[in-house]
């Protein structure tokens, strides 16, 4: 029997994933017969669609036929469901099936690309051609053996996500509407929403290494709408990770809630602190937004060896405090930005951007790597098989320093803390940004006093850095669900920051 094309297999797929998953009152979304089972085999390549060694190696061999430097195919297989409870109703319940495979071929610094969803054989060489006519020289080395490469277990689940249904994700959004209604009187409406995502990869490359991983994903969502009055306030706050559905139990539904209600109910208090330069107490966690944003991008290699980032001179330099140790670690168990094995196949590390205030070296993919003549870090991501991979940030955070949030929060006369961040615009190349500080509080003669929001702070990245004086010991990975866009596509990521002291950023205020 053949194969069934792509069209054939996801219509299937999505038929079987409506009428296994739904509960009986959206039943009636399900037209067609479900398939056999919708769990998802450990290489649903070979298993659905004869993807063997022997076709892997006739695809690579015409990749590589004019000549490449490095060649790889990446295929893709992914599994996408969500769930939206607004007002008590379910407003939205999706599911979702992608596949194909990318195919590159890269001589020097030039990259050749095509993907194909169609996983036949004669689709994929032709792809393949596509790909390698950048290449002029001559032909790739042969592939006598694969050789299957064993990656880390940093996100291995108790129960894969493919096996929850519905069924079983309602009543943990219902419970979780339910709780942050009942936390404040002044709550008009609640907004839950699950999401959950399952992605099997295989990269094989032009010296024969094989890699497979099966990255799970998941992220709950509360949105808090309260009323006082005439005013309404909003805010949320959100779980995520590389984690299963055990992992919101009843602790992680309380933070939840906590989180999503207190952040919208202290908005009522809050004002608009004095505009000007001013301290700023950057607070544990999502503060991270910051140091990704301002200053993790312009360290990814590629805008360095284009000589677009302001760090493109700064390897070897004093770049910021003593106390100041900045990370990407691709190696954070079942963090959002976690990942065995990047999107090359190279297993991913934890790298020092910046050590003790010296700044170390950049975030490489293969290319860059090559350009540098350094290793790759374990940076090459893309978005998906429509994607060639570039260098990208994992998790990204600030080490811990040897003083406490509030020895630091002592030492200012006035300024602020920033808390909690949304919008946000950052000029790569020279490091200019503006965030959007919803949620912190005024500092008066050394303490914490009122509440603030609606508060913007604009500087620069390397400033920025350069001005940190005082490092807290209290670090924390943010646990949102922060995706990065960069070249039109975007990646999940992680960030956090201990609690951390900038002598100075304008803060956009009341007298702005």
């Amino acid at each position: 029997m053949r194969p069934p094309t792509r069209r054939e297999f996801i219509g299937a797929s999505a038929a079987g994933v409506c009428m296994m998953s739904m509960p009986s009152f959206l039943a009636g979304c399900a037209k067609t017969a479900p398939i056999e089972s919708a769990v998802t085999p450990a290489n649903p390549f070979l298993t659905w669609f004869g993807v063997d060694e022997a076709v892997i190696r006739s695809v690579l061999s015409e990749l590589t036929a004019r000549g490449a430097d490095q060649a790889e195919l990446y295929f893709q297989h992914s599994r996408s469901s969500s769930l939206t409870l607004e007002d008590g109703i379910v407003s939205n319940a999706s599911s979702s099936v992608d596949l194909g495979v990318g195919l590159r071929c890269v001589v020097g610094d030039q990259t050749g690309y095509a993907f194909t969803e169609d996983l036949t054989l004669e689709s994929m060489l032709q792809a393949a051609r596509t790909a390698s006519s950048i290449a002029q020289a001559g032909g790739g080395p042969a592939i006598e053996a694969f050789r299957y490469k064993e990656h880390k277990g940093l996100y291995t689940l108790v129960q894969p996500l493919s096996d929850v249904g519905v069924a079983a994700k309602l009543p943990l959004i219902e419970k979780i509407a339910a709780q942050a209604q009942a936390a404040d009187p002044a709550v008009e409406k609640v907004r839950v929403l699950w999401s959950d995502y399952e992605e099997h990869v295989l990269i094989a490359d032009m010296t024969g290494a094989m890699h497979m991983d099966v990255r799970p994903m998941t992220r709950v969502w509360c949105t808090v709408t309260a009323r006082k009055g005439e005013e309404t306030q909003s805010n949320s706050s959100n779980l995520a990770g590389r984690r299963g559905f055990d992992f919101y139990d009843q602790e992680q539904i309380d933070l939840l809630v906590k989180q999503a209600v207190d952040r919208t109910m202290i908005l009522f208090e809050a004002r608009r602190p004095p505009a000007g330069e001013q301290p700023v107490v950057l607070a544990a966690g999502a503060s991270g937004i910051l140091l990704h944003e301002a200053i993790g991008h312009g360290m990814e290699a590629d805008f360095n060896r284009k000589g677009i980032s302001i760090f493109a001179d700064m390897v070897g330099k004093k770049v910021s405090s003593e106390h100041v140790t900045i990370v990407d670690s691709g190696v954070e168990p079942s963090e959002r930005g976690a990942l065995n094995v990047d999107d090359e196949g190279v297993p991913t590390q934890y790298t020092k951007l910046v050590e003790n205030g010296i700044m170390k070296g950049y975030l490489h993919d293969g290319i860059s790597a090559r350009h540098y003549g350094v290793e790759p870090t374990g940076n090459g991501r893309r978005e998906s098989f429509r994607f060639a991979p570039v260098p990208r940030m994992r998790c990204t955070f600030m080490e811990n320093g040897p003083h406490t949030a509030e020895e630091i929060i002592a030492t200012v006369k006035n300024g602020i803390v920033a808390e909690t961040f949304t919008n946000g615009q950052v000029k790569i190349g020279a490091g200019d940004f503006t965030f959007y500080v919803k949620n912190g509080w005024l500092i008066e003669d050394g303490k914490k006093t009122a509440p603030i929001k609606d508060t913007n702070i604009i500087g620069n990245g390397p400033d920025v850095l350069s001005k940190i004086t005082m490092v807290a010991n209290d670090f924390r990975l943010d646990t949102g669900g922060w995706t990065c866009g960069k070249d039109g596509q975007g990646v999940p990521v992680s960030q956090g920051l201990p609690t951390t002291l900038v002598s100075s950023i304008t803060v956009g205020g009341e007298d702005a």
